[in-house]
């Protein structure tokens, strides 16, 4: 991999002759490897690699994007983007200042799981999806894993130069029930920053995944109506992300007038112990870094403190623009694409309630965990959690067929009354927007209970 290194010192000497406001360079290499099963039966086993880099350049407000797979002849693809910028120009260029970085970020080959061999990761998922049909009433199942190691280098005109190394490891298992007459799912999600223990020895995990899916087919559906809902860390991480944390990327800010109005700084949104936090400074979790892709410094942002809004995500572009400080959120899924505001580990913050005296005052309420999909609409959403129980006289109850869950997202989180002590992040995840997904991210929650929260059913 030392040629990108070497490349890009011969670059990055050059970029001030051009004549632009600014010019970033970013080169990646980048291994990965995949495997898929469908049913009983190994569908796919793919390992790539991949060099290349993009040129993003800045006159007069203007950007020029240039995205390259071969290294060859780089000053003319640096030529080419300022060319692009002059063409869409007019404004004024507008960045948030931060200083120049040079520094290097690696991880080291121990911790780099592409150099697994191929036959040793089949061995670990074969095992898996015995474990799945060894089940009886399973139909079809999925099991998706995937892998990647990159090494990038970003360079600007205003000095800075910086190495960074990543690694990746997620794993995806779904198993589908049948009796014939109805078809459930439950499904598993796990990942790491390349730690590859971190989908080893979970056979307890996936033959309970299966056993649910079957469970699921003679559970009772829940009477639609408003519910004391309590929901587990992995969907309330999932509800922070999906429905509040896009609301808080300043792009999507930025360019609605609507969403201006709702998403002021200082307007309440909760009660004083909601903290609402997105930070890719936290260590080990697989939206952290130390710089993003704009070579900004990885910072702890909140979003929510004692229930007001007090923060949004930023590029520095949107910084600018806005008048407000860059947050270290500008992020590309690789060279193909230029960065954009982006979550990195979003979170809610824990209180002080324990699960039990969480439940220990509901008469007839609905505990909902983990997900299975859903949609958001501006400040709307619906989510489908992928596990439901029944809780009743201060009790875990009754099993329920999976749930869906939709309101006001500002409404449902004015209705959150307690939040336990027991924050734990889903790492499983992978975000989409802009066409670039999925982008490794984290999301995490404590238990949390919300009042007069819509439970669709029969």
């Amino acid at each position: 991999m030392a040629h990108i290194d070497i490349i890009g010192h011969q670059l990055a000497d050059s970029l001030k002759k051009h004549n632009a406001d600014y010019i970033e360079v970013h080169l990646e290499e980048s291994q990965s490897s995949q495997i898929t099963y469908r049913g009983k039966k190994l569908e796919s086993v793919n390992k790539s690699s991949a060099v290349g880099g993009n040129v993003r350049a800045m006159v007069k407000g203007g950007w020029g994007f240039v995205s390259f797979n071969s290294l060859s002849n780089l000053p003319k693809r640096v030529e080419t983007a300022v060319k692009q910028a002059r063409f869409v120009s007019g404004g004024g260029s507008q960045l948030a200042e931060v200083e120049p970085s040079v520094d290097t970020v690696l991880i080291g080959t121990d911790n780099n799981p592409v150099l697994l061999p191929l036959a040793d990761k089949k061995e670990l998922l074969d095992r898996y999806n015995e474990i799945i049909w060894v089940t009886p009433g399973i139909q079809t199942s999925t099991i998706n894993y995937g892998d990647g190691h990159k090494k990038s280098i970003f360079f600007s005109s205003a000095g800075s130069y910086i190495e960074q190394e990543r690694a990746d490891v997620t794993l995806r298992l779904t198993a589908v029930a049948t009796d014939g007459n109805d078809v459930q799912q439950v499904g598993l999600s796990l990942g790491s920053r390349g730690d590859i223990r971190a989908i080893q020895d979970i056979d307890d995990k996936v033959e309970e995944m299966s056993r649910q899916a079957v469970e699921i087919l003679s559970a009772p559906q829940v009477k639609g109506d408003k519910y004391t809902v309590v929901l587990d860390p992995v969907l309330a991480g999932v509800f922070v992300h999906e429905a509040f944390g896009h609301l808080s990327e300043a792009d999507f800010v930025y360019e609605n007038e609507q969403m201006r109005e709702l998403m002021t700084l200082g307007k309440e949104f909760g009660g004083p112990g909601l903290n609402i936090v997105d930070s890719a400074s936290l260590p080990g979790l697989r939206g952290s870094y130390k710089y993003d892709d704009e070579g900004v410094l990885a910072t702890k942002t909140y979003l929510i403190k004692e229930g007001r809004l007090v923060g949004r995500l930023h590029s520095r572009e949107t910084a600018a623009k806005m008048n407000e400080q860059p947050t270290g959120n500008a992020r590309a899924i690789n060279y193909r694409y230029p960065p954009i505001v982006r979550m990195t580990n979003t979170y809610i913050e824990p209180g002080t309630t324990s699960f039990e005296e969480m439940i220990s005052d509901i008469k007839e309420g609905v505990y909902a965990k983990n997900w299975y999909g859903g949609t958001t609409s501006m400040e709307m959403f619906t989510f489908s959690a992928g596990e439901a129980y029944m809780i009743r006289d201060g009790k875990i109850a009754e099993t329920l067929r999976p749930v869906v869950l939709t309101g006001n997202v500002f409404e449902t989180l004015k209705n959150i009354d307690a939040i336990g002590n027991d924050l734990d992040m889903n790492q499983g995840g992978g975000c989409g927007k802009g066409g670039q997904m999925p982008l490794p991210v984290s999301n995490g929650s404590p238990h949390i209970r919300i009042q007069n929260c819509l439970v669709g059913g029969k």
